[in-house]
Formats: structure tokens, C-alpha cells, sequence
């Protein structure tokens, strides 16, 4: 099987750990850098360049996006779709899961649980929303953050609200939510990958930080998930219509809750943590699944 990988970083542990796992099951994986990418937009013969020649036919392509490119690397990803190339995730759960307001909508319509979040555009219904959230202590995060990035803890009402104003007037779009305090600076990251968990761990903060990401210093040990928390990791998934993501939870008074659902998750904190072949999984579901035309976006909205 032949296999396109869009990343921009080709040395990153995730994407090393994907070509090794494709060669050693016997495939031969491409690391194709997205902004080097070119397109040729026809009805019958759409084509991608890179620099200045076109690419081979692949069976089929790992979205490996970062944020920062994601309008071009989702058109990039369109033009393998529709050359009938089939995707690890489609570009349209992608894009789903990385519209942080739209994917909290999404998962609440489903009915999963979700800490308490409010969303406004007028920085004069700043007294309102802090209420509706539930008041101080208020997590208020930037909807375009990531890694733990843009993501601020107000201690009382008063900096809640000076926080919010700051964004709003400066025209910075924001979530405000309920901090889930028996976290206790921890949350649990479950990989889905084909519609069940395949490995997870929980995450705690560096000390005196309340954000749990690897990216900041935080720690990861394996867990074990309760069935609910499993469930909930898996329908996660299915809302967004993602094969492969993974799911970031907290564990609240009222059962687990989601905070984002990752498009492009990390395998090097999960594997290093449970020792598991996160990796391996990944490869084998595009065994089973990657037929020339195929897509499978579950996720609706």
C-alpha cells in the first residue's frame, strides 16, 4: 500500500512512529510537506503538484495539520479526496473539530457531557455570561487556542471580567467555562481510533499549573477508563466523524466531561505512558479500511 502523509515537520515522534509502523507492516509512506503543495482544480483529472511534480497515485493519505495551516491544509486534503485517495480523517470532521464553539455545539446537541459554557459577542453582557458560566473560578480560552495556548484562569468575578472585556474590545473571540475544581489539575486523553479507545492516560500539571498539556510540563501515567468514560470518548468521535482523534476529558461531580476533541492527536506522551503501539493501531485501520473512493464521515453539522 502506498501512503501520503501531510506534515510539515517530517521529524516530529508521531510522524517518524507512523512511517515506522507503515514500512515494518510491509507499506511504503510518503512525508509530504502541505505548504509545498500545489493543485490543479479540474472536474475530470484534479491533481496535486509537489514543488514541481505531481504526485503518484496514493491509497491513501494521514492529515497530520497543524492549526496554524489549517484553511490550506483542508483544501489540500479536499484534493486528495477527490481523487478518490481514501482519508485517515475526512477533511470535513477536521474541520469540525477544529471550530472549538461549533464541536461544543455539536457534542451537546448529541447529549455529551460538557463543563458549562457560555459564548456572546458584546462585551456588555460580560456580568451575564460570568453568572451563566457559574462565576469565579472561570476558565476562558481563545476558541483559536491550542496546546494550552490562550487558556487563562480567572480567580474571582472581577478578573473574569476584566479578562473577558480585554478580549471582546480588542474583538478576540472567546468560551468562557465552569472550572471543574475535583479535577484536581488533571484530565484523561483516551485515542479513538475506528470507533474504540486503544489506549489512555491521564495528564496532570506541572506544579502550580493548572493546564494539564505535555506541551507545559505536565506528566502522563496510564488509567484505566470506567465504561462511561470510554463511551463517552467514542461517541465523542462519532459526533465529529473522526477515525482517529483523541478525546480530552475531566472527571466533574456529574460524570466525565469533554474539553476538546483532537483531530491530530500526539502518540508520544500515550505511547511512552501506557507502552502501547498507538501507532500500529493507526496503520492497521487503514489496512481494513482504505478503499479507492471511500469515505466515511459519521458526524453531521
Amino acid at each position: 500500500m502506498k501512503i501520503a502523509m501531510l506534515a510539515r515537520n517530517p521529524n516530529l515522534y508521531s510522524h517518524q512512529r507512523l512511517k515506522e509502523a507503515a514500512e515494518a507492516r510491509g507499506h511504503e509512506l510518503d512525508i509530504i510537506n502541505t505548504l509545498r503543495c500545489f493543485m490543479n482544480i479540474a472536474s475530470h483529472r484534479p491533481e496535486i503538484y509537489y514543488h514541481d511534480k505531481k504526485l503518484p497515485h496514493y491509497d491513501a493519505v494521514i492529515p497530520r495539520i497543524g492549526a496554524s495551516v489549517t484553511f490550506y491544509g483542508l483544501a489540500v486534503l479536499r484534493q486528495f479526496e477527490m481523487m478518490g485517495v481514501f482519508p485517515l480523517n475526512e477533511s470535513v470532521a477536521i474541520a469540525r473539530s477544529r471550530d472549538k464553539l461549533r464541536s461544543l455545539q455539536l457534542l451537546a446537541r448529541d447529549g455529551i457531557g460538557l463543563p458549562v459554557t457560555t459564548f456572546a459577542h458584546d462585551p456588555k453582557l460580560t456580568d451575564e455570561v460570568v453568572k451563566l458560566a457559574g462565576g469565579a473560578p472561570l476558565v476562558i480560552k481563545l476558541l483559536e487556542g491550542t496546546q494550552g495556548i490562550g487558556v487563562v484562569l480567572a480567580d474571582t468575578d472581577r478578573s473574569a471580567k476584566s479578562i473577558i472585556e480585554a478580549f471582546r474590545g480588542a474583538n478576540i473571540n472567546i468560551l468562557v467555562q465552569e472550572f471543574i475544581k475535583e479535577a484536581g489539575g488533571t484530565d484523561i486523553r483516551a485515542l479513538v481510533v475506528g470507533g474504540r479507545v486503544v489506549a489512555a492516560m491521564k495528564r496532570k500539571g506541572a506544579e502550580g499549573e493548572f493546564r494539564s498539556n505535555l506541551h507545559r510540563g505536565g506528566s502522563a501515567e496510564l488509567i484505566k477508563l470506567s465504561p462511561e468514560e470510554r463511551s463517552t470518548a467514542v461517541r465523542a468521535a462519532r459526533c465529529m466523524g473522526l477515525n482517529v482523534c483523541g478525546v480530552d476529558m475531566l472527571r466533574s461531580n456529574h460524570g466525565p466531561v469533554v474539553m476538546e476533541v483532537n483531530s491530530s492527536p500526539g502518540l508520544e506522551g500515550i505511547e511512552k505512558a501506557t507502552g502501547l503501539d498507538v501507532a500500529g493501531k493507526i496503520i492497521e485501520f487503514i489496512e481494513k479500511n482504505a478503499k479507492e473512493g471511500r469515505t466515511r464521515t459519521r458526524g453531521k453539522g
